[in-house]
């Protein structure tokens, strides 16, 4: 059940350390990799209300309180719900600020995690309402819903590393922007360091497209997680829309920034056997939400298929972007279709649909970055980002793909192959 914190023990820091904090915060870049979505969250949300209600309890803070102090034994992670807090390290007389969190985020995880003293003292900047969740709740939690327990950890892990490779990235680019164009020597040398700055500079722009993007994904799941049963059925329509639309913005700004990671071989693979079949059947009810009217889906898929070996997350954001894709130029009352077949040693997946097509003159350079395909019906057909995505991602499983006519009325037809053998090199 819900309760209230513990008022004995409170402290709070000075007014002149919380307006330092404060105006810090105004400069204070955001951490974009971990800000960007909150996915425990999405896992709470998809366990049992009643449950979740039960393992959680209510902390309210006023503005200046010290929440916990580094070095404090604690065996309780914190969601935000309303307010914001900042994280710091050393002394409160002259602290070292590492970040600030805000409604839908999470900190002091690693007290689900290890018997260890806090890490960092966090601090409320402003009245702040906060769900706690003990060791204690999260085993028992964990116990009754076998089914995420695995995705949760996974979760906490994968955060964590983010944020060392946040960190990492971050240095990389700053030690590449304070390089002097005057030094290069030659105009071919010029062109090539103008077109590092433009990526660099667009990726810098992207992280910053982020952040009001992250607003909204964090804003629904906390609607849904908080928004009576009865509210939440009435709004379904609204609620799937909206999710739906956020999700694929936020797949292409994914798009952009996974492009350039992988061009620069910076993006590891993580390989493991799955069946592609089913992970497509979940990825047609989750888009189809944004078809026109009329437009049906069919599938075609071989019953001997063979699992594959595969980074799992790349080739659903694959076929997400194909399908997108169809959704996007398919029109009302039009028809796309998934194949799915074993040939020649791979597995063969193509997407086809009757929108406008693609000249054949454009069916090589609607896989290179920033490339938009013409059309006397559709002048522009995607930003090139979500395709230039998939060919990156398909060559390094080892596979290939490329557009080629539909058939039986169908007007493009996307192909994409994989082999049924895992590749080393990824």
């Amino acid at each position: 059940m819900l309760g209230e914190k513990d008022l004995t023990d409170i402290e709070q820091v000075s007014p002149e350390m919380l307006e330092f904090f404060l105006a810090v915060r105004e400069d204070h870049p955001e951490d974009s990799e971990i800000k960007y979505t909150s996915p425990l969250v999405e896992l709470l949300v998809s366990a049992d209300r009643d449950q979740l209600s039960q393992s959680f309890t209510e902390h309210n803070y006023t503005r200046g309180e010290v929440i916990f102090h580094e070095g404090d034994e604690g065996d309780t992670m914190f969601l935000v719900w309303a307010g914001q807090v900042v994280i710091v390290k050393g002394s409160l007389q002259s602290p070292t600020i590492l970040a600030y969190r805000g409604a839908g985020e999470i900190f002091g995880e690693m007290a689900l995690l290890e018997h260890q003293p806090r890490s960092a003292s966090i601090i409320a900047l402003e009245d702040t309402r906060l769900l706690g969740l003990s060791r204690l709740n999260f085993e028992q939690f964990l116990r009754t819903n076998p089914s995420v327990s695995r995705s949760i950890m996974e979760v906490l892990s994968a955060r964590l590393r983010r944020m060392s490779e946040a960190r990492s990235s971050g240095e990389l680019s700053e030690k590449r922007l304070t390089q002097q164009v005057s030094t290069l020597q030659s105009e071919k040398q010029r062109l090539e360091e103008v077109q590092r700055l433009r990526e660099e500079t667009t990726e810098l722009i992207i992280h910053d497209l982020r952040n009001p993007l992250s607003a909204i994904g964090i804003s629904l799941r906390m609607l849904s997680l908080v928004l009576p049963e009865d509210i939440l059925q009435a709004n379904s329509d609204l609620f799937g829309i909206a999710q739906a639309s956020t999700q694929r913005l936020q797949r292409l700004v994914d798009s952009l920034l996974e492009v350039s990671r992988m061009e620069s071989g910076e993006t590891r693979f993580s390989m493991s056997e799955f069946e592609l079949p089913p992970l497509v059947d979940e990825l047609i009810q989750r888009t189809s939400i944004l078809a026109r009217k009329g437009v049906v889906v069919t599938t075609n898929i071989a019953t001997d298929l063979p699992a594959i070996v595969a980074d799992r997350e790349k080739i659903e954001r694959v076929m997400v972007n194909m399908l997108d894709n169809a959704l996007k130029y398919t029109p009302e009352n039009g028809r796309i279709s998934i194949e799915m077949q074993r040939k020649d040693g791979s597995l063969w997946v193509s997407v086809a649909d009757t929108g406008p097509g693609i000249p054949f003159e454009d069916r090589e350079r609607i896989f290179e970055r920033f490339t938009q395909g013409v059309n006397l019906e559709m002048k522009r057909r995607g930003f090139g980002l979500g395709l230039a995505y998939c060919r990156l991602a398909v060559e390094r499983h080892g596979g290939k793909i490329w557009v080629e006519d539909g058939e039986e009325g169908m007007t493009t037809r996307f192909v994409f192959t994989l082999p049924l053998l895992p590749q080393s090199d990824c």
